[in-house]
């Protein structure tokens, strides 16, 4: 169980029955305990990188992952990463 935070993450591991769920696994590992903020309704599941419904069943050795909501949408945030480095450049150019 892996919860990513901007400084950090929280790492659990356990144990759970054959056809346990990624629900499951997020309710036994102690992690809402741990970070109340989490809200399963805006927070989504997934293993290994890809989004799973909660009732989606783990197989051995599966990492389930909570992913915090973006603070930012992706396209927004390259098209202020690309402003910023062409005014690097322009201000490179005139200097």
């Amino acid at each position: 169980m892996v919860y990513a935070l901007p400084h950090g993450a929280h790492v659990r591991r356990l144990r759970l029955p054959a056809g346990a769920t990624a629900w499951q696994a997020v309710e036994r590992c102690g992690i809402l305990d741990l970070c109340p903020e989490i809200d399963l309704a805006c927070n989504r599941i997934g293993v290994f990188g890809k989004l799973v419904d909660p009732d989606t069943i783990l197989r051995d050795r599966d990492r389930v992952e909570i992913y915090r909501p973006l603070r930012i949408d992706p396209k927004e945030a390259r098209r202020k990463r690309s402003e910023r480095a062409a005014k690097k450049r322009r201000i490179a150019d005139t200097g």
